[in-house]
């Protein structure tokens, strides 16, 4: 009734009205159409005729409804993305200030998806996000939003909460429903998410600081070892914010040339000659000083930035020992870690040749450290990739306990071990155990971490052929090893 009373207020004082209305076809059906009304005045100046002209505007009004879909929904999922998430949020946030109640987000992230999208490919990785998308909407009430903000971020809104333990409950609910393998094509894929809440008004008074502030929980619930939730606290915005300083510095760390390799001295343990030495990443950051390798690898691992910062290692390790032969010096074995990331590339055999390639130096010079855990992710493939770098002459090394694969020049027994030998029976015991089964493998042993006579003299009398450590020498930059290698014989690469 008000429409038409403004309506026909406007055609009386100006003689012409426009607008939008809803109209009815001859079958019944409503319509909305555009309609021009516009009054014909007799000689006395009143209105005597009215004359409408109208459009069919239900196309125009799908089309505009289609448009504000595309802008306020995600295309794959076809959940709500970041910019309605937004405008839902602002509102709850307002709604939640008037009644003095409190409010939730929770920041999920998939962990390890990559993985997926990497080994499987981008259209199962797809498949993954709209069941995850599906499953998480079957978890929450019909007022909470589940949005997801792109790749496998994915947020819910959860609005007029009575405490902020319930959203602990609904995490709960979601690590619950995500339990269950995903049934894609011929795979059955488990996926577990990190989650990380932030509550108004405790963790910030407006969207961006909430959002914010559940992202950074969400990083540290990964750090927990992920599959797990937690709320967002002063403390940890603070050590988020340093980890992303420290991720933003490590990308800049490749061109500013504040890389540098260390090498850690290996001996025979027997005439105690100097045979090899491992190459050691050093990260020198002008405003912090010296970053230790167990703060920046983990980022660098977790971020890809170890696949280009890995390249330049194995390339600097190469130069440097042709660098040494080129001098004159003896010949030295040089070791170099190969993260799982790295040993994940195809091309990894490839990279290695163009790393000795451009150096010059003859494949028996190098090493190359791997883990059991990378060894065993993808034994058929992986075996193909052993294959290709022991073809090309290549030593290699296993770098901690492990089960022995033929091709390997020999295992290394963790410092964890050595530290008390030859005092801890356990140890000492296990330790003989690693260097008889060695032995009956066809293969040697390096002990790292190696301080005390005594554990030299433990290590010999049991037949470990070399070892690293702090009783002989410290990790040291290129110019030490040089002074080092000039007082020792040359050193024939076993196993060559």
């Amino acid at each position: 009734a008000d429409f038409y009373r403004q309506m026909w207020h406007q055609l009386r004082d100006t003689g012409a009205w426009s607008g939008e209305i809803w109209n009815r076809r001859k079958d019944g059906s409503l319509y909305p159409e555009w309609l021009n009304i516009s009054s014909v005045r007799d000689e006395g100046g009143q209105a005597s005729h009215y004359i409408a002209a109208f459009s069919d505007i239900t196309e125009r009004k799908a089309a505009e409804a289609q448009v504000r879909h595309l802008a306020e929904y995600d295309a794959l999922t076809n959940l709500p993305n970041r910019v309605l998430l937004q405008d839902r949020l602002g509102q709850a946030i307002a709604a939640a200030r008037r009644a003095g109640s409190c409010l939730a987000l929770l920041f999920l992230d998939l962990d390890r998806f990559k993985n997926i999208n990497d080994s499987l490919g981008h259209t199962v990785g797809d498949q993954v996000l709209c069941q995850v998308g599906e499953r998480l909407l079957t978890a929450v009430r019909a007022s909470d939003t589940v949005s997801r903000l792109g790749g496998d971020e994915f947020v819910l809104l959860l609005p007029q909460l009575e405490s902020p333990a319930q959203a602990a409950s609904v995490a709960e609910k979601l690590l619950h429903t995500l339990a269950t393998p995903l049934a894609i094509d011929d795979y059955e894929l488990a996926v577990t998410p990190s989650i990380g809440i932030a509550v108004f008004p405790e963790d910030g008074e407006d969207g961006d600081t909430l959002l914010k502030n559940a992202d950074a929980a969400m990083y540290v619930a990964k750090e927990s070892g992920r599959n797990n939730y937690q709320y967002f606290t002063a403390a940890m915005n603070a050590r988020v914010s340093q980890r992303l300083l420290l991720e933003n510095n490590l990308r800049q760390a490749l061109a500013r040339q504040e890389l540098a390799l260390h090498y850690q001295p290996q001996y025979d343990l027997h005439s105690g000659t100097l045979v090899g030495c491992e190459a050691l990443l050093r990260w020198r950051q002008p405003e912090q000083g010296l970053i230790p390798p167990d703060r920046f690898i983990p980022v660098a691992e977790e971020t890809g930035l170890i696949l280009p910062i890995g390249q330049w290692v194995l390339r600097e390790a190469c130069r440097q020992a042709q660098a040494w032969q080129d001098a004159g010096l003896p010949p030295l074995v040089v070791a170099v870690n190969i993260s799982a990331v790295q040993f994940r590339q195809a091309n990894l055999a490839a990279l290695v040749q163009e790393a000795l390639a451009a150096s010059g130096l003859s494949p028996c010079w190098l090493e190359l450290e791997l883990t059991e855990s990378m060894l065993m992710e993808d034994g058929e493939r992986h075996t193909q990739t052993l294959a290709q770098l022991k073809a090309m002459g290549i030593r290699l090394a296993l770098d901690d306990f492990g089960t022995g694969y033929s091709s390997l020049a020999y295992l290394k027994i963790d410092r964890s071990f050595i530290r008390d030998l030859p005092q801890d029976a356990e140890d000492a015991a296990i330790t003989t155990a690693i260097i008889g089964m060695a032995r009956d493998l066809g293969l040697e042993t390096l002990a790292e971490g190696v301080e005390t006579e005594q554990q030299w003299s433990f290590l010999a009398e049991r037949g470990c052929a070399q070892m690293q450590g702090f009783l002989r020498a410290r990790p040291m930059p290129a110019d030490e090893i040089t002074a080092l290698l000039g007082r020792h014989g040359s050193a024939t690469p076993a196993n060559g």
